[in-house]
């Protein structure tokens, strides 16, 4: 049984906008034929066009997935786009006129793709909503039962502790069962952290799992896409069942009683039960599905979400300006900076504040996962790097293009750099050796995708999001540089985005100057609530 999605209202006043050039409505439905998406108004002269009557538009959520776009190595001006099953190899529409593939039987490779893209989808839901939350209540459970062990065996040294007080003639055999005690408790306290460890591993493996089902929906090649091979799909989507353990079984303990003819009365009597440990509890995935909708959790999201302040950090007050970007390098360090050129690194817990050349601008330094900073000079067109506590080295030269953004990837530790040339603009991809590996400028309509490029980050599913104030909107496209979506706020206020980021969910996540707030988003596009309103953001 599967976990569905919550839903979120087609009726919100946020939307994802319509495909359509100068069309800027709620895109509500989708083209699976041409891979558009479309409003209502569109979507009706679409169905009225002689050229696509016939086209299948669906309601946007059951769009098909767009198949990774790769050329056919023996028909150039060809796409790979369909498999033969006797050969298991993959073709263009001229490959299966070739002798080779005479009486073949032919399958089309994007209905093979977009079925398992759900598939793989639907798996990662599973994870986080079933197999990460019974896992983890599975180890509080341990918790509790580690808590109960030691208060009951501190209860019994203490009853022990007492008897010897007032049974001296005793203390050999107080302290023998004062051993006993502490043997006991520590098999015990042993099972449970060896019970504790496996769903420690068992969760490890459940994010990982989860990075590689991302990693196969942002897979940008036909050959070896796990999502379109036959053969190795149901393989590659296998979850491991969570692994089972036992209850452990509590000792029994009896306060010993004072006579004189049987001594060993007097003293408590502790054993561990010959009973067979209990296994834990796990609920199937359909009655925690059950659960799931009985406490609301299908329910629509509430359109604004409180949001709980962790730490609060004070600069300086002859530096307190209006900051309009954070870099994070690890727990503790983090830098700052603000539009006029102020550029500081914070060492939280050393409470010590470091001034950094100035450098004018708006999204333009990033952080790799090694601690190394990355930072754009605007004024000079250069990418400057600093390796950890050295000196500020000169990277890459972007010659007359302005470099407004950057942002450090994740996945693979190339540079994202977000580009400005009088009415041109465009995003970059170096790789760590600062070589040029990509460039998106324009969507598949060859219509450009920037005008300001002030802001870039990526998510979990390779997508690369940038802020553009000059469009009032974050344009997002895949890590090949296909457009995918782009959000442009409420149609009743202004929407100015600036700082961005997203998280280990694949939520986006965007400041507002305008409403003084951060709005937030699901990996799709589709507005989920509004955090930290009136509050002055970066």
């Amino acid at each position: 049984m599967a976990i569905s999605e919550p839903e979120i209202p087609d009726t919100a006043q946020h939307y994802l906008v319509c495909d359509n050039e100068d069309c800027n409505k709620n895109c509500l439905f989708y083209c699976n034929l041409c891979h558009r998406s479309m409003c209502e108004q569109c979507r009706e002269e679409h169905l009225k066009s002689p050229e696509s009557k016939n086209h299948e538009v669906v309601p946007y959520k059951e769009r098909k997935r767009k198949l990774p776009v790769e050329k056919c190595k023996i028909h150039p001006s060809k796409e790979l786009d369909i498999l033969c099953k006797e050969c298991n190899a993959y073709l263009c529409s001229k490959c299966c006129t070739l002798q080779d593939h005479k009486g073949h039987t032919f399958v089309d490779l994007e209905a093979i793709y977009s079925e398992n893209w759900g598939k793989c989808k639907q798996k990662i839901l599973n994870i986080r909503q079933y197999f990460l939350p019974a896992s983890q209540s599975l180890q509080e459970e341990i918790k509790d039962n580690a808590k109960e062990i030691k208060s009951i065996f501190d209860l019994i040294r203490t009853s022990i502790k007492s008897e010897s007080m007032t049974s001296k003639c005793m203390l050999e055999v107080t302290s023998e069962n004062i051993d006993q005690v502490d043997k006991l408790e520590e098999s015990l306290l042993e099972l449970l952290e060896s019970q504790n460890k496996i769903y420690t591993d068992y969760i490890s493996y459940l994010n990982s799992l989860i990075k590689d089902f991302h990693g196969y929906l942002s897979f940008t090649k036909i050959q070896n896409n796990p999502l379109i091979s036959y053969n190795s799909i149901a393989e590659a989507l296998k979850i491991k069942s969570i692994p089972e353990t036992t209850r452990p079984v509590m000792p029994e303990f009896t306060v010993g009683k004072f006579s004189k003819y049987d001594v060993g009365n007097l003293l408590i009597k502790i054993n561990a039960p010959g009973i067979k440990p209990e296994i834990r509890s796990i609920k199937s995935l359909e009655a925690f599905t059950r659960e799931f909708k009985m406490k609301g959790y299908n329910c629509n999201l509430k359109r604004t979400l409180v949001v709980n302040k962790v730490r609060e950090y004070e600069l300086p007050y002859r530096y307190r300006k209006t900051w309009w970007h954070i870099s994070v390098c690890k727990p503790g360090i983090f830098f700052v900076s603000d539009r006029i050129g102020n550029f500081f690194q914070i060492k939280w817990k050393e409470n010590k504040l470091f001034m950094l050349p100035p450098c004018p601008g708006l999204g333009f330094h990033t952080v790799t996962k090694n601690g190394d900073l990355y930072f754009t000079d605007g004024e000079k067109h250069v990418i400057n790097m600093k390796k950890q506590d050295k000196q500020i080295t000169e990277f890459i030269k972007t010659e007359n293009w302005k470099p407004l953004s950057i942002y450090s990837s994740n996945i693979n530790g190339d540079l994202l750099v977000g580009m400005w040339k009088k009415k041109e603009s465009k995003v970059i991809r170096f790789n760590k050796k600062g070589t040029e590996i990509q460039s998106i400028s324009k969507d598949n309509k060859g219509r450009k995708l920037y005008e300001y490029p002030c802001y870039i980050t990526e998510n979990i599913n390779g997508d690369i999001c940038v802020s553009d104030p000059e469009q009032s909107a974050v344009i997002v496209v895949t890590a090949s540089g296909q457009f995918r979506f782009s959000y442009r706020g409420d149609q009743k206020s202004k929407f100015s985005p600036r700082g961005l980021c997203t998280d280990v969910l694949g939520h986006i996540l965007v400041c507002d100057t305008v409403k003084e707030t951060v709005h937030l988003l699901d990996e799709d596009g589709r507005f989920l609530s509004l955090l930290l309103e009136s509050q002055g953001l970066c």
